[in-house]
């Protein structure tokens, strides 16, 4: 699956997460936010069938929720932070890294 928005390069510098997208566009986001709009089924939640949204309980976030102690790439098409309060389920895609620096 992709969302049209291959990611060519990535790095952290400071507080930001910085990507190049394959049509030569760049994306800029701050880790915070990055964190607090983690994707995955126990932050943002799972809708089932009947349109029921299942979540996990919230997290009491930290200074160390927001420091990023690696990055895993997702094929062409997303990346996987490792943050150092060991949250790491989120999988954020090209074009939502794109919603989220504008």
């Amino acid at each position: 699956m992709t969302d049209g928005l291959a990611i060519e390069n990535y790095e952290i510098v400071n507080d930001l997460l910085i990507v190049s997208f394959a049509d030569k566009s760049e994306s800029m986001v701050s880790l915070k936010l990055l964190r607090e709009r983690c994707p995955c089924a126990s932050c943002e939640g799972e809708t089932d069938a009947l349109g029921n949204l299942y979540k996990g309980p919230e997290q009491a976030l930290n200074p160390s929720s927001f420091q990023i102690s690696g990055l895993q790439p997702v094929g062409y098409y997303g990346l996987r932070p490792f943050w150092k309060d060991g949250h790491t389920t989120g999988i954020f895609t090209g074009a939502l890294l794109k919603t989220l620096s504008e």
